[in-house]
């Protein structure tokens, strides 16, 4: 491994909660059309699994029904093994790049983070990841939601250094 390389390793590992993409890769625009259809492919699935209902989120809440807990744990437990995975056969990615997963300690910020993220989930019905796959599939009404997790997202990042770690 050369200097160079040991150097992104140790700034990668420094980082808190900061994406970082260190591929020095180049596309034309038309390229990322893969995303766009990946991303359309991933909103069917929810409509169809009706994880985007806010019925069956309402039973989640309830402890009325397993179909989320389901779908959220078969998740959990996809990632863990990706994860595992990716480490144990240090995997790259598909053209060959090192991929690097940093150290994240725990936080007592992720305590109240997470409480405002259910209380959110709660009160709106919509996790963030479904809130575009709503809007197509009509619930414009979610649009408040979506406004609203941006407008969030957005003072998160003015007032990130002044949170409690």
């Amino acid at each position: 491994m050369s200097t160079v390389a040991e150097n992104k390793d140790l700034e990668l590992r420094s980082l808190d909660a900061v994406c970082y993409n260190e591929s020095e890769l180049r596309h034309p625009s038309w390229y990322n059309i893969k995303y766009l259809l990946a991303g359309l492919l991933f909103g069917i699935i929810l409509v169809k699994s009706e994880v985007i209902s806010w019925f069956r989120i309402q039973e989640m809440f309830r402890l009325e029904s397993f179909h989320m807990f389901g779908v959220i744990g078969s998740a959990v437990c996809t990632g863990m093994i990706s994860i595992w995975l990716i480490k144990k056969f240090k995997a790259r990615t598909i053209h060959g790049e090192t991929i690097v997963i940093p150290h994240k300690p725990f936080q007592k910020g992720q305590i109240y983070g997470g409480l405002l993220f259910g209380a959110g989930w709660a009160l709106t019905g919509a996790c963030p990841g479904p809130l575009y796959a709503l809007v197509g599939s009509g619930a414009t009404v979610i649009l408040v939601a979506l406004l609203s997790a941006i407008a969030g997202t957005w003072v998160y990042g003015l007032l990130r250094e002044k949170l409690p770690h």
